[in-house]
């Protein structure tokens, strides 16, 4: 028989899970859908094309995007959080939104953030404004209040990136769905072959010091100013 402190805990640690599969959820009502971060204009571009070429982008996106940039963010943001460290966040959040080369992409982090905190309000989870300063910048950005949300949800920092990272790839798989002819099969073949790379990039996230952090691509980075002025399209990024 489990004692009761083990019984506790073990219930902590479902509800935890859970409130992280409702975070990362396609069903989360702040909008993830309508952007595609760049990969639009990648098939526009006749960059991203198939199966294969769609697999090569999103390993290069995650191994010098995500891992070195959100993800190890998302780890300080949410030791910050865990702190009661206002102005650490405060930093973290303003150095994010500096990394964001476009207006699209600093528009998708603003409007996701602006929805997430709006989902957290009518949930009553939002923290008190009284104490000051404030625990989160009033204009806080989408990994910053994920951030938040799972410490408050008692998720580990591993998970939280591991969860962070599987959101990605999931909406990004949904964007080439809906633009490529791109089965779900397909997709889940991309999935099977890019888990292994969602654990080595939280391995390494967690591994990098201040000074190594950066995203490095210049290839989204022309892509998603060059869909500011695409024809057609079916996303705002």
């Amino acid at each position: 028989m489990p004692t009761e402190d083990a019984a506790r805990e073990s219930q902590n640690n479902e509800l935890a899970l859970l409130g992280l599969m409702q975070l990362v959820s396609p069903s989360l009502p702040i909008g993830a859908f309508a952007f595609s971060q760049g990969l639009e204009s990648a098939f526009e571009l006749d960059w991203v094309r198939d199966e294969t070429s769609l697999a090569e982008w999103l390993s290069g996106v995650l191994e010098d995007g995500l891992t070195r940039c959100e993800l190890p963010v998302l780890a300080r943001l949410y030791q910050a959080i865990g702190q009661g460290d206002s102005e650490t966040i405060s930093q973290w959040d303003a150095w994010l939104a500096a990394t964001r080369e476009t207006a699209e992409l600093a528009a998708e982090d603003s409007r996701l953030g602006s929805s997430l905190k709006r989902l957290l309000n009518s949930l009553d989870l939002m923290p008190s404004e009284d104490s000051l300063p404030p625990l989160l910048p009033t204009q806080a950005g989408y990994v910053t209040l994920f951030a938040y949300t799972a410490h408050t949800r008692g998720v580990s920092i591993r998970q939280t990136l591991l969860g962070f990272a599987w959101a990605w790839l999931e909406n990004q798989l949904a964007v080439a769905c809906k633009a490529l002819p791109l089965g779900h099969t397909a997709a889940q073949r991309v999935i099977e072959q890019l888990r292994p790379a969602l654990v080595t990039a939280v391995d390494q996230a967690l591994s990098l010091d201040d000074d190594e952090l950066g995203p490095v691509l210049p290839g989204l980075a022309l892509a998603s100013a060059l869909h500011e002025t695409q024809y057609s399209r079916l996303f705002r990024s």
